[in-house]
């Protein structure tokens, strides 16, 4: 490629500049730990728009601001460039015309409309469907510089507090009023944060959704304002005889909320909401990222410990058995309590077993080593079956180490 079409090319990456926006009255509360939540941030993948290398050409000093209203997320587009290649034989890409494809056709490129919308939402909007979880968060005092976004150094203050941050979750599905069309504003963000993420088919009727907001209460005022967070999306599957299996397919956190514990909070919420339920059999998960996988080990963790699984009785009985099957139904039966999925509460319960581990008692090491050992073999079984002995015993040799490596990793990030 010449270096003159190279000078035409820009990353859409760094090019795409994405942005929520409150109202200037709204804006003007956050403390300086919270400013994040307004400031612009960039996707971290646009090959579902722009192409597998992820440039555009045509350009020099091309920027692509597309800003939402950080209530009903709808949408502002403006295209701005210094310049714009001159060719008939190649020209310049057509960005908006590219975007039209997968956004709404509602977005406004008037700054002046866009405002307008902004400070009508914060008298207006209220999320869509029902209410399933809340927590709370610190945010005293108003203006820049005042305060504190999480409440560091005490506990969560109540909803009815003038300076609570309530984070709320709704759950929705294609039948909850203006729902569609929220979610055709929403789904983007799957292009733009999820590797390998796609829209979901509005035909098909049976998904549903859990959504994340914040809520602030408006200083000397009755006004509440929400403002998006992330969400995630799920999917029933029939479980024999007569319920359901609940798949999370899609989840987001978008960047200027990320590593302040709110997936966690989406999760936790989500899980909840689903062992409520009396047709839900257990919650499984699409395909899950690194990221996403160590959030729900967590979560699971933690949930499984205050259950008190770890003070049950027969929690270490039979471990490394040869017989198994009084520890099996054990298991089995505790699995089906909570409703976690078969391989995810396996990893689990070694995780939790490993915790409580004397690892200078070497006949408790190979207890556990066994009981694993024979997980991954059913696990792996048909790729297993067909190696020599030696083969199979030095694979599952180092695939103990690199999940033992790993269960250490993780209980360091929960428990310490």
């Amino acid at each position: 490629m010449s270096s003159g079409v190279e000078d035409w090319l820009t990353d859409s990456n760094e090019a795409l500049s994405l942005q929520l926006i409150r109202s200037e009255e709204d804006a003007e509360v956050l403390a300086d730990d919270e400013v994040q939540a307004i400031e612009p941030f960039h996707p971290d993948f646009t090959y579902p728009i722009f192409g597998d290398k992820e440039k555009i050409f045509g350009y020099r000093g091309l920027e692509i601001k597309l800003h939402f209203a950080s209530g009903s997320l709808k949408q502002f587009l403006a295209v701005t460039y210094d310049e714009k290649i001159k060719s008939e034989d190649t020209p310049a890409d057509d960005i908006e015309g590219t975007l039209y494809n997968f956004i709404p056709a509602d977005y406004t490129k008037s700054e002046v409309a866009f405002d307008a919308i902004v400070d009508a939402d914060a008298k207006t909007f209220h999320p869509l469907g029902e209410k399933i979880g809340s927590y709370t968060r610190s945010a005293v005092g108003s203006g820049k510089g005042k305060g504190k976004a999480n409440g560091e150094g005490g506990s969560a203050p109540s909803e009815d507090d003038e300076n609570a941050v309530v984070y709320e979750m709704y759950k929705t599905t294609w039948s909850t009023p203006g729902f569609r069309d929220f979610h055709r504003r929403m789904q983007v963000f799957i292009l733009l944060f999820i590797e390998g993420g796609s829209y979901v088919q509005e035909d098909e009727d049976a998904w549903e959704f859990v959504t994340l907001f914040e809520r602030r209460k408006r200083p000397d005022s009755d006004i509440f304002t929400y403002h998006f967070v992330g969400y995630t999306s799920l999917y029933p599957f029939w479980c024999f005889p007569d319920r359901i299996r609940l798949r999370l397919s899609q989840f987001v956190i978008l960047p200027p909320f990320q590593h302040q514990g709110h997936g966690s909070h989406l999760y936790s919420a989500v899980f909840a909401h689903m062992r409520s339920r009396d047709d839900v059999a257990e919650l499984t998960v699409e395909d899950p990222a690194e990221a996403f996988e160590d959030l729900r080990d967590r979560n699971d963790l933690r949930f499984l410990v205050q259950q008190g699984i770890t003070e049950d009785p027969k929690f270490l009985e039979g471990v490394g058995a040869e017989e198994r099957g009084p520890r099996a139904k054990w298991e089995a039966e505790k699995r089906k309590e909570h409703k976690i999925a078969e391989r995810q509460f396996d990893r689990v319960l070694e995780m939790l077993l490993l915790r409580q581990l004397d690892r200078k008692d070497a006949a408790k090491v190979r207890e556990y080593r066994l009981q694993v050992k024979a997980r991954l073999y059913r696990f792996n079984y048909e790729m297993l079956s067909q190696m020599t002995l030696e083969e199979r015993k030095e694979a599952l040799a180092k695939t103990y180490d690199t999940v033992v490596e790993d269960y250490d990793r993780i209980l360091e990030m929960t428990f310490h």
